[in-house]
């Protein structure tokens, strides 16, 4: 009987690898002032956004009841699918049923001077952990 469940296990569970809890996202070169980028949206749940003073990450889940917001460029805000939260660049929510701002993961510049994202360490805002010199990159 084991040899049939694990038969079964094998074939119709698909190991899905969780993505790395820290990451190299590039230089800070490589993004543009005033913009949202959303290339490690996908693969590693998060937008950066970059402004004049430096750089933030935020995590890319609704803290409504955590969908994936989308950036929408021309309206400039964040909107989630789900049930219409709004967030503004900075991550603070200001429609919808969410109950508080997106987290934003600690951002540091690597010995290589590449950006270096860690997902272990979340900043709320509503904590006051926003003012954390690892929330944010001065670039």
């Amino acid at each position: 009987m084991d040899g049939l469940c694990g038969g079964l296990r094998r074939r119709g569970h698909r190991h899905h690898p969780e993505p790395p809890q820290q990451f190299k996202a590039g230089l800070p070169s490589d993004f543009i002032v005033g913009t949202v980028d959303q290339r490690f949206k996908e693969g590693f749940g998060v937008f950066i956004v970059r402004n004049d003073d430096g750089m933030y990450v935020l995590r890319a889940v609704c803290t409504h009841l955590g969908c994936t917001p989308n950036w929408l460029e021309a309206e400039n805000k964040f909107k989630c699918p789900c049930h219409g939260s709004g967030f503004y660049r900075s991550g603070i929510n200001y429609e919808g049923p969410a109950p508080r701002p997106l987290e934003r993961y600690r951002i540091v510049l690597a010995d290589d001077g590449q950006i270096l994202i860690d997902k272990t360490k979340i900043f709320a805002q509503e904590k006051g952990e926003w003012s954390s010199p690892e929330s944010f990159l001065k670039a």
